[in-house]
Protein backbone atom coordinates (compact mmCIF):
# COMPACT_ATOMS: atom_id res chain seq x y z
CA UNK A 1 0.00 0.00 0.00
CA UNK A 2 2.91 2.31 0.75
CA UNK A 3 4.32 1.58 -2.68
CA UNK A 4 1.01 2.59 -4.30
CA UNK A 5 0.84 5.97 -2.52
CA UNK A 6 4.50 6.72 -3.09
CA UNK A 7 4.96 5.67 -6.73
CA UNK A 8 1.64 5.00 -8.46
CA UNK A 9 -0.73 7.54 -6.89
CA UNK A 10 1.11 10.69 -8.16
CA UNK A 11 0.94 9.37 -11.72
CA UNK A 12 -2.78 8.65 -11.48
CA UNK A 13 -3.30 12.00 -9.79
CA UNK A 14 -1.51 13.80 -12.62
CA UNK A 15 -3.59 11.99 -15.24
CA UNK A 16 -6.79 12.89 -13.37
CA UNK A 17 -5.83 16.56 -13.42
CA UNK A 18 -4.85 16.37 -17.09
CA UNK A 19 -8.05 14.67 -18.26
CA UNK A 20 -10.19 17.12 -16.25
CA UNK A 21 -8.45 20.05 -17.94
CA UNK A 22 -8.72 18.32 -21.31
CA UNK A 23 -12.42 17.61 -20.79
CA UNK A 24 -13.22 21.24 -20.00
CA UNK A 25 -11.11 22.59 -22.87
CA UNK A 26 -12.47 20.11 -25.40
CA UNK A 27 -16.05 20.81 -24.34
CA UNK A 28 -15.60 24.54 -24.73
CA UNK A 29 -13.73 24.32 -28.05
CA UNK A 30 -15.66 21.36 -29.52
CA UNK A 31 -12.29 19.76 -30.22
CA UNK A 32 -12.49 15.95 -29.55
CA UNK A 33 -9.58 14.60 -27.59
CA UNK A 34 -9.11 11.62 -29.93
CA UNK A 35 -8.74 13.83 -32.99
CA UNK A 36 -5.57 15.37 -31.65
CA UNK A 37 -2.09 13.91 -32.29
CA UNK A 38 -1.37 11.01 -29.96
CA UNK A 39 2.21 12.25 -29.60
CA UNK A 40 0.92 15.62 -28.43
CA UNK A 41 -1.45 13.96 -25.99
CA UNK A 42 1.30 11.69 -24.69
CA UNK A 43 3.63 14.66 -24.24
CA UNK A 44 0.98 16.62 -22.32
CA UNK A 45 0.17 13.59 -20.14
CA UNK A 46 3.88 13.11 -19.44
CA UNK A 47 4.22 16.75 -18.35
CA UNK A 48 1.11 16.45 -16.18
CA UNK A 49 2.42 13.30 -14.47
CA UNK A 50 5.82 14.89 -13.82
CA UNK A 51 4.06 17.95 -12.39
CA UNK A 52 1.99 15.68 -10.11
CA UNK A 53 5.09 13.88 -8.80
CA UNK A 54 6.72 17.21 -8.01
CA UNK A 55 3.53 18.58 -6.46
CA UNK A 56 2.70 15.53 -4.31
CA UNK A 57 6.29 15.23 -3.12
CA UNK A 58 6.37 18.92 -2.17
CA UNK A 59 3.01 18.71 -0.40
CA UNK A 60 4.05 15.64 1.60
CA UNK A 61 7.24 17.38 2.70
CA UNK A 62 5.16 20.42 3.56
CA UNK A 63 2.70 18.35 5.63
CA UNK A 64 5.56 16.75 7.59
CA UNK A 65 6.86 20.23 8.32
CA UNK A 66 3.38 21.36 9.44
CA UNK A 67 3.19 18.39 11.83
CA UNK A 68 5.89 19.95 14.00
CA UNK A 69 3.68 22.93 14.84
CA UNK A 70 0.57 20.87 15.68
CA UNK A 71 1.80 20.37 19.25
CA UNK A 72 1.19 24.06 19.95
CA UNK A 73 -2.48 23.76 19.02
CA UNK A 74 -4.85 23.79 16.07
CA UNK A 75 -7.05 26.72 15.06
CA UNK A 76 -8.42 28.44 12.01
CA UNK A 77 -5.12 30.32 11.62
CA UNK A 78 -3.29 26.99 11.40
CA UNK A 79 -5.58 25.80 8.60
CA UNK A 80 -5.37 29.11 6.72
CA UNK A 81 -1.57 29.08 6.96
CA UNK A 82 -1.40 25.54 5.59
CA UNK A 83 -3.89 26.30 2.79
CA UNK A 84 -1.81 29.29 1.74
CA UNK A 85 1.25 27.09 1.33
CA UNK A 86 -0.77 24.46 -0.54
CA UNK A 87 -1.84 27.18 -2.96
CA UNK A 88 1.75 28.41 -3.39
CA UNK A 89 3.12 24.89 -4.02
CA UNK A 90 0.33 24.18 -6.51
CA UNK A 91 0.85 27.38 -8.49
CA UNK A 92 4.62 26.95 -8.58
CA UNK A 93 4.29 23.35 -9.79
CA UNK A 94 1.65 24.22 -12.40
CA UNK A 95 3.53 27.20 -13.80
CA UNK A 96 6.78 25.28 -13.82
CA UNK A 97 5.50 22.66 -16.30
CA UNK A 98 1.87 22.90 -17.36
CA UNK A 99 1.72 26.57 -18.34
CA UNK A 100 4.90 26.46 -20.52
CA UNK A 101 3.64 23.21 -22.07
CA UNK A 102 0.31 24.80 -23.04
CA UNK A 103 2.08 27.86 -24.41
CA UNK A 104 4.29 25.77 -26.71
CA UNK A 105 1.66 23.35 -28.02
CA UNK A 106 -1.49 23.65 -30.13
CA UNK A 107 -2.49 27.24 -30.75
CA UNK A 108 -0.66 28.74 -27.79
CA UNK A 109 -1.86 29.85 -24.36
CA UNK A 110 -5.09 31.81 -24.16
CA UNK A 111 -6.47 33.51 -21.05
CA UNK A 112 -9.08 30.76 -20.75
CA UNK A 113 -6.42 28.05 -20.96
CA UNK A 114 -4.33 29.77 -18.29
CA UNK A 115 -7.32 30.08 -15.96
CA UNK A 116 -8.34 26.43 -16.35
CA UNK A 117 -4.77 25.14 -16.01
CA UNK A 118 -4.28 27.10 -12.76
CA UNK A 119 -7.72 26.56 -11.20
CA UNK A 120 -8.22 22.80 -11.70
CA UNK A 121 -5.01 21.69 -9.86
CA UNK A 122 -5.82 24.07 -7.00
CA UNK A 123 -9.29 22.56 -6.62
CA UNK A 124 -7.93 19.01 -6.65
CA UNK A 125 -5.19 19.89 -4.17
CA UNK A 126 -7.75 21.40 -1.80
CA UNK A 127 -9.60 18.06 -1.88
CA UNK A 128 -6.30 16.22 -1.45
CA UNK A 129 -5.39 18.46 1.51
CA UNK A 130 -8.78 17.87 3.14
CA UNK A 131 -8.53 14.08 2.81
CA UNK A 132 -4.90 13.84 3.95
CA UNK A 133 -4.89 16.48 6.70
CA UNK A 134 -8.40 16.28 8.17
CA UNK A 135 -7.67 13.25 10.35
CA UNK A 136 -4.30 14.64 11.48
CA UNK A 137 -5.73 18.07 12.35
CA UNK A 138 -8.70 16.57 14.18
CA UNK A 139 -6.44 14.27 16.18
CA UNK A 140 -4.14 17.18 17.07
CA UNK A 141 -7.14 19.26 18.14
CA UNK A 142 -8.51 16.45 20.34
CA UNK A 143 -5.07 15.82 21.85
CA UNK A 144 -4.70 19.52 22.65
CA UNK A 145 -8.14 19.65 24.27
CA UNK A 146 -7.35 16.57 26.36
CA UNK A 147 -4.05 18.12 27.38
CA UNK A 148 -5.78 21.34 28.42
CA UNK A 149 -8.38 19.33 30.32
CA UNK A 150 -5.65 17.39 32.11
CA UNK A 151 -3.82 20.61 33.00
CA UNK A 152 -7.06 22.13 34.30
CA UNK A 153 -7.83 19.00 36.31
CA UNK A 154 -4.31 18.94 37.75
CA UNK A 155 -4.65 22.60 38.74
CA UNK A 156 -7.98 21.89 40.45
CA UNK A 157 -6.52 18.92 42.32
CA UNK A 158 -3.58 21.06 43.41
CA UNK A 159 -5.95 23.76 44.61
CA UNK A 160 -8.05 21.24 46.54
CA UNK A 161 -4.93 19.92 48.25
CA UNK A 162 -3.89 23.47 49.09
CA UNK A 163 -7.32 24.16 50.62
CA UNK A 164 -7.00 20.96 52.62
CA UNK A 165 -3.57 22.02 53.87
CA UNK A 166 -5.01 25.38 54.94
CA UNK A 167 -7.97 23.79 56.65
CA UNK A 168 -6.15 21.30 58.87
CA UNK A 169 -4.15 23.93 60.83
CA UNK A 170 -7.38 25.88 61.36
CA UNK A 171 -9.09 22.87 62.93
CA UNK A 172 -5.96 21.89 64.83
CA UNK A 173 -5.70 25.34 66.42
CA UNK A 174 -9.28 25.22 67.72
CA UNK A 175 -9.03 21.64 69.03
CA UNK A 176 -5.75 22.25 70.86
CA UNK A 177 -7.28 25.29 72.52
CA UNK A 178 -10.03 23.06 73.87
CA UNK A 179 -7.56 20.60 75.37
CA UNK A 180 -5.44 23.45 76.74
CA UNK A 181 -8.30 24.84 78.81
CA UNK A 182 -9.13 21.39 80.17
CA UNK A 183 -5.63 20.66 81.43
CA UNK A 184 -5.95 22.90 84.49
CA UNK A 185 -9.34 21.56 85.57
CA UNK A 186 -9.71 17.90 84.60
CA UNK A 187 -6.82 15.80 83.31
CA UNK A 188 -9.07 12.80 82.58
CA UNK A 189 -11.42 14.98 80.54
CA UNK A 190 -8.42 16.37 78.66
CA UNK A 191 -7.30 12.81 77.86
CA UNK A 192 -10.76 11.94 76.57
CA UNK A 193 -10.73 15.08 74.45
CA UNK A 194 -7.33 14.16 73.00
CA UNK A 195 -8.63 10.68 72.19
CA UNK A 196 -11.70 12.14 70.49
CA UNK A 197 -9.55 14.70 68.72
CA UNK A 198 -7.22 12.00 67.36
CA UNK A 199 -10.23 10.21 65.88
CA UNK A 200 -11.36 13.41 64.21
CA UNK A 201 -7.89 14.04 62.86
CA UNK A 202 -7.70 10.53 61.39
CA UNK A 203 -10.91 11.22 59.53
CA UNK A 204 -9.51 14.47 58.19
CA UNK A 205 -6.53 12.63 56.75
CA UNK A 206 -8.80 10.78 54.31
CA UNK A 207 -8.56 11.75 50.66
CA UNK A 208 -10.90 14.72 50.30
CA UNK A 209 -11.30 14.04 46.58
CA UNK A 210 -13.06 10.72 47.33
CA UNK A 211 -16.65 10.54 48.57
CA UNK A 212 -17.71 8.95 51.86
CA UNK A 213 -21.12 7.76 53.17
CA UNK A 214 -23.11 10.67 54.58
CA UNK A 215 -23.65 8.72 57.82
CA UNK A 216 -19.88 8.75 58.31
CA UNK A 217 -19.75 12.51 57.82
CA UNK A 218 -22.61 12.98 60.31
CA UNK A 219 -20.86 10.80 62.89
CA UNK A 220 -17.79 12.98 62.46
CA UNK A 221 -19.89 16.10 63.04
CA UNK A 222 -21.43 14.61 66.19
CA UNK A 223 -17.96 13.88 67.61
CA UNK A 224 -16.84 17.38 66.70
CA UNK A 225 -19.88 18.92 68.41
CA UNK A 226 -19.19 16.92 71.58
CA UNK A 227 -15.61 18.13 71.57
CA UNK A 228 -16.70 21.73 71.09
CA UNK A 229 -19.26 21.55 73.88
CA UNK A 230 -16.43 21.02 76.33
CA UNK A 231 -14.99 24.47 75.69
CA UNK A 232 -18.24 26.42 75.28
CA UNK A 233 -20.16 28.30 77.95
CA UNK A 234 -22.78 26.55 80.09
CA UNK A 235 -25.21 29.13 78.72
CA UNK A 236 -25.12 27.45 75.29
CA UNK A 237 -28.53 26.21 74.15
CA UNK A 238 -27.71 23.60 71.54
CA UNK A 239 -30.32 21.99 69.29
CA UNK A 240 -29.06 19.31 66.90
CA UNK A 241 -31.16 17.29 64.48
CA UNK A 242 -29.95 14.86 61.83
CA UNK A 243 -32.54 13.29 59.51
CA UNK A 244 -32.59 9.48 59.76
CA UNK A 245 -32.89 9.36 55.96
CA UNK A 246 -29.31 10.61 55.69
CA UNK A 247 -27.43 7.36 55.62
CA UNK A 248 -25.61 5.76 52.70
CA UNK A 249 -25.66 8.70 50.29
CA UNK A 250 -22.21 9.68 49.08
CA UNK A 251 -20.70 13.09 49.78
CA UNK A 252 -17.26 14.65 49.73
CA UNK A 253 -15.93 14.87 53.30
CA UNK A 254 -15.54 17.95 55.50
CA UNK A 255 -17.97 20.15 53.59
CA UNK A 256 -20.38 20.51 56.52
CA UNK A 257 -17.84 21.14 59.25
CA UNK A 258 -16.95 24.79 58.41
CA UNK A 259 -20.54 25.92 59.04
CA UNK A 260 -20.66 24.15 62.41
CA UNK A 261 -17.21 25.37 63.37
CA UNK A 262 -18.11 28.92 62.37
CA UNK A 263 -21.26 28.76 64.53
CA UNK A 264 -19.37 27.60 67.63
CA UNK A 265 -16.72 30.24 67.03
CA UNK A 266 -19.13 33.19 66.90
CA UNK A 267 -22.06 32.08 69.06
CA UNK A 268 -22.93 34.67 71.71
CA UNK A 269 -25.73 36.88 72.92
CA UNK A 270 -28.53 34.51 73.85
CA UNK A 271 -26.20 31.57 73.06
CA UNK A 272 -28.66 29.68 70.93
CA UNK A 273 -27.22 27.35 68.30
CA UNK A 274 -29.26 25.13 65.99
CA UNK A 275 -27.92 22.50 63.58
CA UNK A 276 -30.32 20.76 61.22
CA UNK A 277 -29.67 18.29 58.40
CA UNK A 278 -32.49 16.98 56.22
CA UNK A 279 -32.95 14.96 53.04
CA UNK A 280 -35.31 16.69 50.60
CA UNK A 281 -35.83 15.00 47.20
CA UNK A 282 -32.29 13.57 46.95
CA UNK A 283 -30.88 16.87 48.13
CA UNK A 284 -29.06 17.50 51.40
CA UNK A 285 -30.30 20.61 53.17
CA UNK A 286 -27.89 21.53 55.94
CA UNK A 287 -28.77 24.58 58.05
CA UNK A 288 -26.86 26.16 60.93
CA UNK A 289 -28.21 29.08 62.94
CA UNK A 290 -26.61 30.83 65.89
CA UNK A 291 -26.93 34.00 67.94
CA UNK A 292 -24.13 36.53 67.78
CA UNK A 293 -23.47 39.55 70.03
CA UNK A 294 -25.31 42.52 68.46
CA UNK A 295 -22.86 45.08 69.80
CA UNK A 296 -19.82 43.40 68.22
CA UNK A 297 -19.48 43.97 64.44
CA UNK A 298 -18.27 40.46 63.59
CA UNK A 299 -18.12 39.42 59.93
CA UNK A 300 -19.42 35.92 60.44
CA UNK A 301 -19.65 35.19 56.71
CA UNK A 302 -15.90 35.42 56.12
CA UNK A 303 -12.76 33.67 57.27
CA UNK A 304 -10.60 30.76 56.18
CA UNK A 305 -13.23 28.10 56.90
CA UNK A 306 -16.10 29.57 54.90
CA UNK A 307 -13.91 30.89 52.08
CA UNK A 308 -12.39 27.45 51.63
CA UNK A 309 -15.84 25.87 51.75
CA UNK A 310 -17.12 28.13 48.97
CA UNK A 311 -14.14 27.31 46.77
CA UNK A 312 -14.38 23.56 47.42
CA UNK A 313 -18.06 23.62 46.50
CA UNK A 314 -17.19 25.35 43.24
CA UNK A 315 -14.64 22.66 42.44
CA UNK A 316 -16.53 19.58 43.64
CA UNK A 317 -20.19 20.48 43.16
CA UNK A 318 -20.26 23.09 40.40
CA UNK A 319 -23.90 23.74 39.52
CA UNK A 320 -25.07 21.18 42.09
CA UNK A 321 -24.77 23.17 45.30
CA UNK A 322 -25.79 26.49 46.82
CA UNK A 323 -24.55 28.17 49.96
CA UNK A 324 -26.41 31.12 51.45
CA UNK A 325 -25.49 33.14 54.53
CA UNK A 326 -27.40 35.96 56.15
CA UNK A 327 -27.30 37.95 59.39
CA UNK A 328 -30.51 39.44 60.75
CA UNK A 329 -30.30 41.18 64.10
CA UNK A 330 -28.40 38.91 66.43
CA UNK A 331 -29.03 35.76 64.37
CA UNK A 332 -26.69 34.40 61.73
CA UNK A 333 -28.12 31.79 59.39
CA UNK A 334 -26.18 29.60 56.94
CA UNK A 335 -27.78 27.04 54.67
CA UNK A 336 -26.11 24.60 52.31
CA UNK A 337 -27.92 22.64 49.58
CA UNK A 338 -26.10 19.78 47.86
CA UNK A 339 -27.57 17.59 45.14
CA UNK A 340 -26.60 14.06 46.19
CA UNK A 341 -27.42 12.50 42.81
CA UNK A 342 -24.21 11.64 40.95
Amino acid sequence: MKWFWKYLFPALYGLLIYFTIRLINDTLSYDPFWDRSWKLNAFEMFCSVVMAYIMVYALQRLFRYFDRSLATGVGYKTVLHELLWVFIVTEVSVNLLMTPMAALTDDGLSIGDAAIINVIPVMYNLIYYTVVRANKLLKAYIDKQMQLEKITNDQLQTELKFLKAQYHPHFLFNALNTVYFQMDDDIQAAKRSIEKFSGLLRYQLYDQQQTVPLSQEIQYLQNFIELQQVRTSDKLQLNVHFDSGLNGQQIYPLLLLPLVENAFKYVGGRYQLRIDARLVHDKLVFAVENNVPEHIPVKVDSGIGLENLKRRLELLYAGKSTLTTAKKGDVFHAELHINLER
